[in-house]
């Protein structure tokens, strides 16, 4: 048997052993498992129902990281991501008014064109036309969104009158249970602790519970069952696909799937001759969620976790996406856990997202602006495209004006034209 997956995975090749791959698998799962529980959460939001949601998370998690493991041969992991699931419902539904099974239209037309992306060298043209700071930016303000996200939903930021947002009183059960529940995480997460979150996570449930905020009543039976799954399972709904709303939002999404996970796999990947066939498998796995009924894939930042316990090939994912399977019995005991449990997992991955400022050249106004204007906007909206949008329209107008036309490239004039008509024909 050992012989066997070593030649499949060609763990020989990699200076590693089946042993340390297969500890780096169950080390990526235990820091990504927590997804299981949030997703099904933040896609419900979108009205699509929890169960059916939290089983197309399993489902593509399982198909992605087995893509990574038989195609790339790579130690990455690809699950569903937490800015990706946060656009497909704040941005594809609630911004762009999709229906949710169009928004899967939407991830479907957008994983097609991630793949022949990375099937041509159209990933290196784009990489090279799109500066630097307006990618870092994006990911910055997703952060803000997701932070901000989770301060709603934890119920420490709350509706004002007067100031649209305010602090909510510390005594409601909500709030206290969020933030008691992010002074156990942030320690667990800067001690490196693995499954932070999912300690995280149960911990807030089990102080919900005695704060009397959990439901006990959501609670179903412990038998497996793919009942209401047909919801979600190949839900397209194509009617929009005339309209140009429609299509901004398939070139909205392309934009953040595609540069997104170039960033993350070219900034983690020990092997980067792995980058091209983990690029394709990401693309796949994109494609496979949204026919499975779910948000878009991503490559896993908490997989460097894995890649650190000196997993190099293809069978840490393998063992990753295998340790997904039983998940799909615990769904009734997932069901009971409080937005407020889940809500520090939020703040906490949008401190890590906004971190990506730090590549913008801040002393540079005509780079600060834009990236500037997109991470204000995205949080301060609702809407994670008005800030992409923003920041491309604004990029090419502050380098004119100040004299630097030369440093704009055609498609940056084509992109910030495309979300100009967005805005005129009424986002």
């Amino acid at each position: 048997m050992n012989s066997r997956l070593g030649r499949i995975f060609q763990i020989d090749n990699q200076q590693t052993s089946i042993r340390t791959e297969m500890l780096a698998g169950l080390t990526s799962f235990i820091t990504i498992a927590y997804i299981i529980a949030v997703n099904g959460a933040i896609l419900s939001n979108a009205g699509m129902p929890y169960e059916a949601a939290t089983i197309a998370t399993v489902f593509s998690a399982l198909i992605g990281c087995m893509l990574m493991a038989f195609w790339a041969k790579s130690p990455l992991i690809l699950a569903p991501g937490m800015g990706d699931n946060a656009f497909f419902v704040f941005t594809l539904v609630f911004s762009f008014g999709l229906t949710w099974q169009q928004a899967l239209a939407a991830v479907l037309i957008a994983g097609i064109v991630f793949f022949i992306v990375s099937m041509t060298k159209g990933a290196v043209y784009l990489s090279k036309k799109i500066p630097s700071s307006m990618i870092h930016a994006m990911t910055a303000g997703i952060g803000l969104f997701i932070g901000f996200l989770g301060l709603k939903n934890g119920g420490v930021i709350v509706a004002s009158e007067g100031t649209f947002v305010t602090l909510a009183s510390l005594r409601d059960p909500h709030a206290l249970t969020t933030l008691l529940t992010l002074i156990i995480v942030v320690p667990l997460f800067l001690r490196g602790v693995r499954g932070n979150f999912l300690i995280g996570i149960i911990a807030g449930t089990i102080i919900g519970i005695l704060l009397g905020i959990v439901d006990f009543s959501r609670m179903g039976s412990f038998k497996f069952s793919m009942a209401g799954y047909d919801e979600v399972f190949f839900a397209f709904d194509f009617s929009q696909i005339h309209s140009f709303q429609f299509w901004i939002a398939v070139f909205s999404l392309s934009m953040v799937i595609i540069f997104a996970n170039m960033g993350a796999q070219l900034g983690m990947l020990p092997d980067a001759s792995k980058f091209r066939r983990s690029f394709q498998a990401n693309s796949l796995s994109i494609i496979a969620a949204s026919m499975l009924g779910c948000s878009p894939t991503t490559t896993a930042a908490e997989g460097a976790a894995g890649i650190a316990a000196g997993g190099r090939s293809g069978l840490t994912p393998f063992v990753t996406g295998l340790l997904f399977i039983p998940a799909l019995f615990l769904i009734p005991i997932l069901k009971i856990i409080p937005s407020s449990a889940i809500a520090p997992v939020l703040i906490i991955v949008g401190c890590l997202m906004i971190q990506g400022m730090r590549h913008v050249k801040l002393d540079d106004f005509t780079d600060a602006f834009p990236a500037y204007l997109m991470i204000a906007v995205m949080p301060l909206t609702f809407s994670i495209v008005n800030g992409i949008a923003f920041g491309f329209i604004a990029y090419p107008l502050v380098k004119i004006v100040s004299g630097r036309r030369a440093e704009v490239s055609g498609a940056m004039y084509v992109i910030a034209a495309l979300f100009l008509v967005y805005f005129i024909l009424g986002a």
